[in-house]
């Protein structure tokens, strides 16, 4: 059986967690901030459907995407090349968190209409948000939001959430200046949670739950990104909505 959480129950050790189903760590306790920041740096993340009780989860193997790692296809490394040449297309961080959120949890067809990404989770991240430690990466396209991704920052590392796209390549672009800025920062590693075949095709690989739980352990402990809301340009860096786009950028 899963651990049972009550409000002030401490996380079992990662080793507890079952082998069928696989990964299941404990059930129980709340979103709260508190709770999901020591979920987060313990190694374990919450996923459960409407009706259940919250299930946290530390799946072995863990899949993550090294930044150093990434591996954009040739048709996205050349759609690259076209968002930093054409000021129609930015990329932007932190400023339509909640849209990024609603568009994360839509459902993805008629065969799934169920999310993971419940109104309580939705609340609890976006509250997290305001603390500071979830964020948002978007595309956006003519003034129309386009595709884009969430996560969590705990000091120099990021756990990737969900993402989502209306256009060709348009969660991939938000997800290669996430890597390039979390590469300006330091930062080695993102969670990805689960193997998926798209993430693979981008770079990401699967590591052992012990290995992942060492790599977090010192991660979480360095400070903490230099996030804010803007424009996030092809080198990294955030600016100001209104800084000049990439025609001024330096290379």
């Amino acid at each position: 059986m899963p651990a049972l959480l009550e409000p002030d129950t401490p996380f079992p050790p990662l080793d507890d967690a079952l082998e069928d189903p696989p990964g299941l760590l404990a059930v129980g306790a709340d979103l709260s901030v508190e709770r999901l920041r020591a979920a987060y740096a313990h190694g374990a993340f919450p996923w459960y459907l409407p009706g259940e009780p919250i299930l946290w989860w530390s799946p072995d193997p863990r899949m993550v995407l090294f930044t150093d790692r990434f591996s954009p296809s040739h048709s996205l490394r050349k759609k690259l090349r076209q968002v930093e040449r054409d000021p129609a297309i930015e990329v932007r961080v932190d400023t339509a968190f909640d849209d990024v959120m609603r568009a994360c949890a839509a459902p993805r067809s008629d065969e799934r209409p169920a999310t993971w990404i419940t109104l309580p989770m939705q609340r609890a991240y976006r509250l997290w948000h305001r603390h500071g430690q979830v964020h948002s990466v978007e595309t956006w396209i003519d003034g129309e939001l386009m595709g884009g991704l969430y996560g969590v920052s705990l000091g120099r590392m990021f756990y990737g959430e969900s993402m989502f796209t209306r256009v060709a390549d348009g969660s991939k672009i938000a997800l290669a200046y996430l890597v390039r800025f979390l590469r300006r920062h330091g930062v080695e590693m993102i969670d990805c949670q689960q193997d998926t075949r798209h993430l693979a095709s981008l770079g990401g690989t699967t590591i052992a739950r012990a290995q992942f739980q060492q790599l977090i352990v010192k991660f979480t402990r360095m400070p903490e990104l230099p996030w804010r809301s803007g424009r996030l340009r092809h080198d990294g860096e955030i600016v100001d909505l209104d800084a000049p786009h990439a025609a001024a950028d330096p290379g």
